[in-house]
């Protein structure tokens, strides 16, 4: 009898990168993995980007989406494509990234193992440092305080793990057909950032399991000290981290106690002179709880 392999869709959004997005699909090309599609969809590029991929991935379906959906709205286009196309799994991976070629097959082996599994993450490495650990899956605290497990360790050699945790980055993420018919897409609510995080919690509320896998694995293309330099992604992840918290169900006291440690932290780096280099940063996280206050989500502000 022939082995039956669950059929992948595989989700890259593409926005305004198209050397790390052809690097990314070239990887893709390397999969042992016999039973997948992938779809790329462009968040409005404007720099001639899905015209590019369409001449040099022609088995790649190009989607255009004219604006800038964010993470959450853009990996939707592409979920609901590849869920009519009859994917049994999605695969959501970032642009900035490249795969070992036995990412795929390792995923859906851990996912088929057990059907309570939803939700599957590989172990990430930073591409500069191909030793050392990005993610490991993840850690939430009860006032929403996000942080991925093992970071910045240097891979030493330990026993190939498959472990629950409350969170795999939307980095990549292998997500189960079933999961998503009973729970619904990604909240587009939050634009980017913390999307994943409050998927992984709808799952686990609803009895799926969402583990990490440490054979699975992957290289990101990320800096994070740039990133965390960054007044939009400070703006989104102070906004977002609240909106996960009113989706989790958390009281008034545990979100207004958030709000308050977020008030703190821009209010000592306007003041502390420590803390000089991220003056310029505090009045993003002040407009993030700002906007959660007054429930203006979806799009950032141009100036956030």
């Amino acid at each position: 009898m022939a082995t039956r392999y669950p059929h992948v869709g595989i989700v890259v959004i593409n926005w305004k990168r198209p050397d790390y997005t052809v690097a990314c699909l070239r990887s893709l090309g390397a999969l042992d993995y016999p039973s997948y599609q992938i779809v790329v969809v462009d968040n409005g590029s404007e720099n001639g980007t899905p015209g590019l991929i369409r001449d040099r991935f022609p088995a790649v379906k190009v989607i255009e989406n004219g604006r800038n959906l964010g993470f959450a709205g853009g990996n939707n286009i592409g979920i609901d494509h590849l869920l009519q196309s009859g994917a049994d799994y999605v695969l959501l991976l970032n642009d900035d990234t490249e795969v070992a070629p036995d990412l795929v097959r390792i995923l859906v082996q851990v996912a088929e193992s057990d059907r309570r599994i939803g939700i599957v993450g590989p172990k990430i490495y930073y591409y500069d440092q191909p030793d050392v650990i990005w993610s490991a899956g993840g850690a939430v605290d009860r006032f929403g305080q996000a942080r991925h497990l093992r970071i910045d360790e240097h891979e030493d050699g330990s026993p190939h793990t498959v472990r629950d945790v409350d969170y795999v980055t939307g980095c990549a993420m292998l997500v189960r057909r079933k999961l998503i018919e009973r729970v619904g897409p990604l909240d587009e609510r939050f634009f980017a950032y913390f999307e994943e995080t409050e998927w992984c919690a709808r799952a686990r509320r609803v009895g799926f399991r969402v583990v990490y896998v440490s054979q699975a694995r992957m290289w990101h293309k990320l800096k994070a000290e740039t990133r965390g330099h960054s007044r939009l992604y400070q703006y989104l992840m102070a906004r977002n981290r609240l909106l996960y918290l009113k989706c989790s169900g958390a009281g008034p006291w545990v979100i207004s106690r958030a709000a308050l440690g977020l008030l703190r932290t821009a209010a000592s780096w306007s003041l502390r002179p420590r803390h000089r280099e991220m003056r310029p940063l505090s009045g993003a996280l002040v407009r993030g709880v700002g906007h959660f206050v007054i429930g203006r989500f979806g799009a950032p502000p141009r100036s956030p």
